[in-house]
């Protein structure tokens, strides 16, 4: 009697009757245990114990017309990691992300490749107007930026983001745009703080304009603690297949010598008399190391403008045809590996003074504006799902009330409340869905498990 009775009871149990067993569902590539987290020490970023030295390429295939994200696309980045394999590098920097799709198979593989990725937080529609920074610098647009991190932060191998790329450029008008530059900044590294996310370095990539760089730098890197950034990166195109002196690199390390933060060259690689990558080695150097933290060569592929090493025949071809200077990039990393050793690098950090004002910088105040009253929520709400590629954009956005800033902030209004907490459940469960569906299904049998044995211990 009791054995009918407990046989009825669990064939009554959908977990252990004849329905159809669940699909197997592939394995995304896990993160590897010995690529670690990357921070910012000194005037340096460090890998551990490491020194971590920048090593790498800028990547955007198709270019910013094509508004493509190749770390969404899986045949995209399975082609072109096996390239960064012989290349050799460490790190690639993505100018343009869909803060709307799941990176998890890219983002893993590049782990896997030992590859750290450098991220735009912007992108076309989203993004400040140099002319116009009062009006795009809004709600709309902080919340696609946010939406950014929110989507990379969670992976180990996202080494920095930018908050900006050559928004102040040789129009001395432009200038007037910086104190918004420095304003998304102040404000990445506040969400970012808000949100209990490990501390992912936030900084800006300036142009390759001498009457303003200096001034750049100086100004990302004066006021309090919660307006400066972490790093400071430029492009520059000065090495024209010359050498450390003719490029007037040398002068370069002197002015950015004692600057605090750690400094790295977000895009090089003239094509003037052709290219050798010379930069490789001074870079390397003991010339160089104790001020810069290596760079990215520009760029990985073939566009219209001659600069790549990779020529793809289309969005989504599966072959790369390697061009001259594939093999000669490959070969000036692997004649000067990173040096070992903390390169001469400080210890400590510190503040510069603020820029005046002259006729190439136009800035006059060091006050930064205050973040959109619609803006502050996300602090403590998280910025939710990301507009994408398709969103709308922001430049159109409201031109007043709550959606732009309000006026100028006191110093400390990036300081993170102490009261902030992470959003962790969100990560855990975006990262790892089929751990969580597995500890779910182990749960409910648990359960069911325990009522069987109530039930029998009764008959």
């Amino acid at each position: 009697m009791r054995a009918i009775s407990l046989v009825s009871v669990l064939a009554a149990l959908p977990w252990l009757g004849s329905s159809s067993p669940t699909p197997t569902e592939p394995d995304r590539p896990s993160k590897r245990a010995s690529l670690p987290t990357v921070t910012v020490s000194g005037n340096a970023f460090w890998q551990g114990k490491d020194r971590f030295y920048v090593r790498g390429v800028d990547y955007q295939p198709g270019g910013s017309s094509a508004m493509q994200d190749p770390l969404a696309d899986k045949t995209i980045c399975e082609r072109d990691i096996a390239q960064f394999k012989k290349l050799g590098i460490n790190t690639i920097r993505v100018y343009i992300t869909d803060n709307s799709k799941n990176h998890d198979y890219c983002m893993n593989s590049l782990a896997d490749a030992g590859i750290y990725v450098i991220i735009d937080a912007n992108n076309p529609r989203y993004s400040i107007n140099r002319f116009d920074p009062v009006s795009s610098y809004n709600s709309q647009y902080l919340q696609s930026v946010f939406a950014t991190i929110d989507e990379f932060v969670k992976y180990d191998n996202t080494l920095a983001f930018f908050s900006g790329n050559e928004v102040v450029n040789d129009n001395a008008a432009s200038t007037l745009s910086a104190r918004y530059v420095k304003a998304v900044t102040r404000d990445m590294r506040q969400y970012i703080g808000s949100r209990g996310y490990r501390k992912v370095p936030v900084g800006y990539s300036a142009a390759d304009v001498s009457q303003t760089r200096m001034q750049m730098a100086q100004y990302m890197n004066c006021g309090s603690d919660d307006e400066r950034s972490d790093f400071f990166a430029f492009n520059d195109y000065s090495w024209c297949n010359s050498n450390f002196m003719t490029s007037g690199w040398d002068q370069k390390v002197k002015n950015f010598t004692g600057y605090g933060l750690p400094i790295f060259l977000s895009e090089y690689g003239c094509l003037t008399n052709g290219r050798d990558f010379g930069e490789v080695a001074a870079l390397m150097s003991k010339q160089m190391t104790h001020v810069y933290s290596g760079g990215l060569m520009y760029e990985y592929a073939m566009e219209e403008n001659g600069y790549g090493i990779a020529k793809i025949p289309g969005a989504k071809s599966p072959s790369v045809q390697e061009v001259d200077g594939f093999q000669k990039f490959a070969d000036a990393l692997a004649a000067n590996p990173a040096p070992k050793g903390d390169g001469g690098f400080t210890s400590t950090t510190h503040a510069l003074p603020c820029p005046t004002k002259d006729s190439e910088w136009l800035v006059d105040t060091d006050r930064l504006p205050t973040i959109p009253t619609n803006a502050k929520m996300y602090m403590s709400n998280g910025a939710g799902a990301g507009p994408g590629l398709d969103g709308e954009g922001s430049q159109s956005a409201p031109e007043s009330g709550d959606d732009i800033s309000g006026g100028d902030a006191e110093q400390g209004s990036g300081t993170v409340s102490s009261s902030a907490s992470a959003s962790s459940t969100k990560s855990a469960a975006t990262s790892t869905p089929t751990n969580a569906r597995s500890t779910g299904r182990v749960s409910m049998m648990l359960t069911l498990l325990a009522i069987v044995l109530a039930i029998a211990t009764l008959l």
